[in-house]
């Protein structure tokens, strides 16, 4: 049975909900548009749904000029696809300075009437250089506003995986909404990604870097913003618990050619 890309998955801004795609460029940061923006909090902190799991509730769309964001019982606000021009704004990413700009005043008070608090919308321009731990990276590998990496991979196999032991603990399955995977994988045995190097996908070549170690976001309903932990992080911790990484599910990914990709396409691999 040939391994394929079973689903793929964009995020806007960082900690916001994300747009299920069937095709997109990979490019040296990541997926187009991937965690591009980021909320920035009062005291110029990133913020994140570990924070304020009502983030989870924004949605967001990609059109032709511009992003929209919208919520439960609110009106929406559209954000351009590219910033205007202004002046550097210093933004954090995990203690990391990256240069980015304001995206939008509107989007700034629509932000901050939502999370009740005082926000910023950032962007990423493409002038701004972030780049991945080269300690498991290698060389320059550009990254945007996630965590640390390009992209993250997962597969369908291993998510059945966890949900056979969840309901072996009398715990409803989850969905793989919980992990916020940019690209999700059919066809390979649970948890085969650990093993996998280089990944041939649609036009684009990806490399596997790191395990992904996971937080309490992955104890957050991705469609209401309710906390409702501690699943999936406990019965993850009964097997695969690492003392370099933590609570592993999926792969950090980076790019070594850019490419399009789509749902469907052939997954090839090399392994370690």
């Amino acid at each position: 049975m040939p391994i394929t890309l079973s689903a793929l998955n964009v995020y806007p801004v960082k900690g916001l909900k994300g747009i299920a795609l069937t095709e997109a460029n990979a490019t040296g940061r990541g997926l187009e548009h991937d965690r591009r923006w980021m909320v920035m909090g009062p005291a110029g902190e990133m913020l994140t749904q570990r924070e304020y799991p009502r983030m989870a509730t924004v949605w967001t769309e990609l059109g032709a000029d511009a992003l929209t964001l919208s919520a439960p019982d609110v009106s929406s606000v559209d954000v351009p696809l590219v910033a205007p021009p202004g002046p550097a704004v210093r933004a954090e990413v995990w203690g990391n300075p990256v240069d980015a700009v304001a995206a939008s005043t509107d989007a700034d008070r629509w932000l901050s009437e939502y999370l009740g608090l005082a926000c910023r919308l950032l962007y990423m321009p493409e002038s701004s250089r972030r780049y991945s731990n080269r300690r498991y990276a290698g060389g320059d590998k550009l990254v945007g506003f996630a965590d640390g990496f390009a992209y993250l991979l997962t597969g369908e196999a291993s998510l059945g995986e966890l949900n056979a032991r969840l309901l072996a603990r009398d715990h409803p399955a989850l969905p793989m909404n919980r992990f916020r995977p940019n690209l999700v994988v059919s066809g390979s045995e649970p948890f085969a990604e650990d093993g996998w190097d280089e990944i041939r996908v649609g036009d684009a070549v990806l490399k596997s870097v790191k395990p992904c170690g996971r937080c309490q976001v992955t104890t957050t309903d991705q469609s209401t913003g309710e906390v409702k932990g501690p699943e999936p992080l406990a019965t993850l911790s009964t097997f695969r618990d690492s003392k370099e990484f933590g609570v592993m599910f999926g792969m950090n990914l980076v790019t070594l050619k850019p490419g399009r990709v789509r749902v469907g396409d052939t997954v090839k691999l090399s392994r370690t």
